[in-house]
């Protein structure tokens, strides 16, 4: 993958479904907001027409091919890189992603080559910070179990189980991924990121808004 030149800070958050990974998302941008910088949420897969197609398919909708679904998440990422992530990089902003391609080759090696899932996104980003939540695939289970009417196309136990396994293997392929345990309580593991992301926002070199600082103040 290519490294980020374009000048902001890039944060992908990844897990299995239930981990927390979306709280920490929002939890991290308002507390860079209440710092004083420049924050934006964003998710993969996206609300525009691509990611409707994957959330269809997820959901049961409609079906294809495995290989058809990994080509609609390459597109999607393409299309989301090329329209949002990119330009708010190059304007220094910091973009906070609920998921990048971590989980799509993650999800994706439950059936297809690995090697194959790491070519489709091998001209995309890195992460400037890869934030992966661990927590075990029965307490994801039982989490998901409680709070949702139906689970989706991968959310079953020894789905997830193997999951992690490639979770876990492409930690150690990559730079700057820090996994963080998910069981500890919410603040905890916010606490942590924010650290973390501190370091980055220096090396970057990353400045506060005036106009954020000013509101805060008020």
């Amino acid at each position: 993958m290519k490294k980020n030149d374009f000048g902001g800070l890039f944060i992908a958050f990844e897990g299995l479904d239930g981990s927390g990974s979306s709280t920490q998302v929002n939890l991290l941008a308002d507390k860079l907001k209440e710092e004083g910088y420049s924050a934006f949420v964003t998710k993969e897969p996206t609300n525009n027409i691509i990611g409707g197609l994957i959330r269809g398919q997820l959901t049961h909708d409609w079906s294809s091919s495995m290989e058809c679904l990994q080509l609609l998440y390459a597109a999607d990422r393409a299309h989301h890189l090329h329209r949002e992530i990119i330009p708010a990089l190059k304007n220094n902003k910091i973009m906070i992603s609920d998921r990048y391609f971590f989980s799509t080759v993650a999800f994706g090696s439950l059936e297809l080559d690995t090697k194959w899932l790491m070519m489709l996104n091998e001209k995309f980003p890195q992460p400037d910070i890869t934030f992966l939540i661990k927590v075990p695939p029965k307490e994801c289970v039982r989490r998901m179990q409680a709070s949702r009417f139906e689970l989706e196309l991968f959310e079953q136990e020894q789905k997830l189980v193997k999951v992690w396994q490639t979770y876990h293997w492409l930690s150690g392929q990559f730079k700057n991924v820090y996994v963080l345990d998910g069981m500890q309580s919410r603040a905890q593991i916010t606490g942590e990121v924010f650290e973390i992301t501190k370091r980055f926002l220096r090396r970057r070199d990353i400045q506060r808004e005036e106009n954020l600082l000013n509101l805060k103040k008020k």
